[in-house]
C-alpha cells in the first residue's frame, strides 16, 4: 500500500510539474480511447437500426415475386410470365421442409366508403397466420381469424392511415361498418403506428387487409388474373438452416412446378431479408473496423506522448535515479517504477475518455432517437477491447522509457546535469 501511494504522488507531481505537457499527453490518450469506443458504438447502433427496420416489415422474412423465364427447360420456350398460385404455396408447405411457415398474399386496390369520408387503397388478402411472418402490430381490436378466412367473411383490417381518412379523430372505428368497392366489410381492426420505412408493396399503415378467401371473391385483380393466383408468397426458414440452401430448395420446388429450371433466378424473384441483413452487417462491420483503425492510430500517437512525457521525467529525474541505485535499488525496481507510472498515467487518461463515451452513450439515452440510428450503447465487449488495446499501447510507450531509466549506472547518473 506504501509503495503504491508513493508511487500515485510520483505520478501526480510529475503531471503537475508540467500541467500543458501533461494535459496535452492525457488529451491524446483519452481521445483515442473515447473515439475507439464510440466509433465501434455507433457501428453496432446502425445495425441494431437496420434490425429494427427490418422487423418492421418482418423477422427472418423472405419474399417469393412471379418472374419472366431467361432459361429455355423442360420444353418451354425463355421469356414465359411465371405466376405464383396456391398449388406453389401447398407444394412449399408439403415438401419444403427448410421452411418454417409459408403465407401467401394477393394485392391490389380497391375504394372505400365510410359515412363520412372515401378513398382509393392499396389491399392485400391473406390468412389468418399472416403476422406470424409479418409485423402487424394491433392498435385496437384483432385480426381475422382461420374459421373467418376459411369461410370468406367480410371482415377487414386497416392501417391508421385509412383510418384517418375515413373516419379523422371520430372513436368507434373497431367494429363499424364501411363499403369496399361498394361491398359492405365490418373492421376487425386498426393497426397501431409503426415507423416503417421498407416495403415491397406499400406502407401497412395505408393497407386495407383482408382474408383471402373474401378477396379473392370479391375483388380480386383486375390485370391477368386467373382464380388461385398470387402476387407473392412468404416464408420464414427453419432456425439453424442456412438461408441459401432453403432459397434453392424452394426454386427446385417451383422450377418442378412450372416447368423452369432452378438455375434461372429470374422465373422468380426473390427477397431475402436474412440475406441483406446480414450483407448490411458486413458493410457496417467493415466499416467499423476501418474507422477503429484510424481511432487506434490516434490511440497510438496518444502513446507516444506518454513515451515523450516518460522519456522527460527520466531525464529529470536521473540524478535521483543514481542516488536510489547507490542506496541499494536495483534494477528491476527502478524498472517496475517507471513502467508502472507510465501505465497509471495511459489507464488514467483511457479512463476519462471512457467516462466521456459512456456519458454522451448515457445522455443520448434521454433523448428520443429515430429507429435507424437508436443511440450510442456501449458494451462490455467494446469497452474490454479498448483497454486490452490500451494495455498493450502503455506497456509498449513505457517499457523503453523504463528500460533506460534502469540501465543507468549509479556513477553516470550522479554526475548527470541538466
Amino acid at each position: 500500500m506504501t509503495y503504491l501511494t508513493e508511487l500515485l504522488r510520483q505520478v501526480s507531481g510529475s503531471l503537475l510539474r508540467n500541467k500543458l505537457r501533461s494535459f496535452l499527453t492525457m488529451a491524446g490518450i483519452a481521445w483515442g480511447l473515447a473515439s475507439m469506443v464510440l466509433i465501434v458504438a455507433m457501428g453496432d447502433s446502425f445495425k441494431e437500426g437496420q434490425r429494427n427496420s427490418t422487423k418492421q416489415l418482418g423477422q427472418n422474412l423472405v419474399i417469393l415475386f412471379g418472374g419472366r423465364t431467361e432459361l429455355q427447360a423442360g420444353g418451354q420456350r425463355a421469356g414465359r410470365r411465371i405466376r405464383l398460385n396456391l398449388a406453389d404455396a401447398a407444394f412449399m408447405r408439403r415438401e419444403a421442409y427448410m421452411a418454417k411457415t409459408v403465407a401467401i398474399e394477393l394485392e391490389g386496390e380497391l375504394k372505400a366508403t365510410s359515412p363520412y369520408n372515401s378513398g382509393s387503397f392499396d389491399v392485400s388478402g391473406v390468412e389468418a397466420h399472416y403476422p406470424d411472418l409479418r409485423t402487424l402490430p394491433m392498435g385496437e381490436g384483432r385480426l381475422f381469424t382461420e374459421d373467418e378466412e376459411s369461410a370468406g367473411a367480410r371482415v377487414c383490417v386497416i392501417g391508421k392511415d385509412v383510418k384517418k381518412q375515413l373516419f379523422a379523430s371520430r372513436p368507434g372505428t373497431v367494429g363499424s361498418q364501411i363499403s369496399l368497392n361498394s361491398i359492405p366489410y365490418r373492421i376487425v381492426g386498426l393497426l397501431a403506428d409503426k415507423d416503417q420505412n421498407n416495403s415491397y408493396s406499400g406502407l401497412d399503415e395505408k393497407k386495407v387487409f383482408l382474408p383471402y378467401s373474401s378477396m379473392a371473391r370479391d375483388m380480386p385483380p383486375k390485370e391477368n388474373y386467373q382464380p388461385g393466383n398470387l402476387t407473392e408468397i412468404l416464408y420464414q426458414p427453419r432456425p439453424g438452416v442456412d438461408p441459401l440452401d432453403a432459397e434453392r430448395q424452394v426454386r427446385r420446388i417451383l422450377g418442378r412446378a412450372h416447368d423452369f429450371d432452378p438455375a434461372d433466378e429470374n422465373a422468380v424473384y426473390i427477397w431475402d431479408t436474412v440475406d441483406d441483413q446480414r450483407q448490411v452487417d458486413a458493410l457496417f462491420d467493415s466499416m467499423t473496423v476501418f474507422l477503429s483503425f484510424i481511432a487506434f492510430v490516434t490511440l497510438s500517437l496518444g502513446g507516444i506522448g506518454v513515451m515523450n512525457i516518460m522519456l522527460v521525467t527520466v531525464s529529470e529525474r536521473t540524478r535521483e535515479i543514481g542516488l536510489r541505485k547507490a542506496l541499494g535499488a536495483t534494477r528491476s525496481r527502478i524498472l517496475a517504477d517507471f513502467l508502472v507510472e507510465g501505465t497509471v498515467l495511459a489507464f488514467v487518461s483511457g479512463f476519462l475518455g471512457w467516462c466521456v463515451a459512456f456519458g454522451l452513450s448515457s445522455l443520448l439515452k434521454l433523448v428520443k432517437m429515430p429507429d435507424m440510428f437508436p443511440g450510442l450503447p456501449v458494451s462490455w465487449e467494446t469497452t474490454g477491447v479498448a483497454f486490452v488495446t490500451l494495455t498493450v499501447i502503455a506497456i509498449l510507450s513505457a517499457l523503453f522509457p523504463a528500460w533506460r531509466a534502469c540501465a543507468l549506472t549509479p556513477v553516470e547518473a550522479l554526475r548527470y546535469e541538466r
